[in-house]
């Protein structure tokens, strides 16, 4: 089963939106449509009421990451098992277009699902994947970017689980931050040794007198 390509719908839905900077790119039905990537004939059932929709399942599927991110495993897995009831999807033998070779289907399994909207066709197959990622690779494998102020979700595929960034600008940004309050605490540090002894050799002339 493809689980990157349906946890990534939880990926995109949640950084649809940067609340430490104030920015939503959720704010139309074309902005759903987008979401839903090469998935053309799941984005024509948008309307303009799943933009609220789609904010709604955002919110809770942030909390999910927000809990692993916190180490709190049981929440983040009750959190995910919430979306699970809500919106249920049923697996299903596809064999889609691609062939082998031998001009023979290359069947794999795929997640149906059966939505009264966009927004539960959406959230059923995110919810899906994220859970398929989650326990196939562990809660700690579901993170928030370290990076302030960006927080932007994602899935740490690392083989050392050491991933701390959504991506490599956040990353590089993070080191040069790092690099930058290092050197101005060397600086701190050597002004005041530097004060320090000038201190010592006024306390030194001054006994001599």
């Amino acid at each position: 089963m493809e689980l990157a390509y349906y946890s990534d719908y939880a990926v995109r839905l949640v950084n649809s939106e940067e609340p430490v900077r104030g920015k939503d790119a959720l704010t139309s039905v074309e902005a759903v449509r987008d979401l839903f990537g090469v998935n053309a004939t799941a984005a024509r059932r948008a309307t303009d009421a799943d933009v609220t929709r789609f904010r709604s399942v955002r919110a809770r599927l942030r909390a999910v990451f927000e809990a692993a991110d916190k180490g709190d495993e049981t929440l983040a897995v009750d959190l995910l098992n919430s979306l699970l009831l809500e919106f249920p999807v049923s697996p299903q033998i596809s064999g889609h277009d691609h062939r082998d070779e031998d001009g023979r289907p290359l069947w794999h399994m795929h997640l149906a699902d059966h939505p009264s909207n966009a927004t539960a066709g959406y959230a059923a197959i995110a919810a899906m994947g994220l859970a398929f990622h989650l326990t196939e690779y562990g809660v700690d494998r579901l993170g928030l970017c370290q990076a302030a102020p960006c927080r932007n979700a994602y899935l740490d595929t690392s083989t050392n689980r050491s991933r701390r960034y959504c991506s490599d600008r956040c990353a590089t940004r993070a080191n040069v931050a790092a690099y930058r309050a290092r050197k101005r605490l060397e600086a701190d540090r050597e002004e005041s040794s530097g004060l320090t002894a000038d201190n010592a050799q006024r306390s030194s002339a001054s006994g001599e007198r």
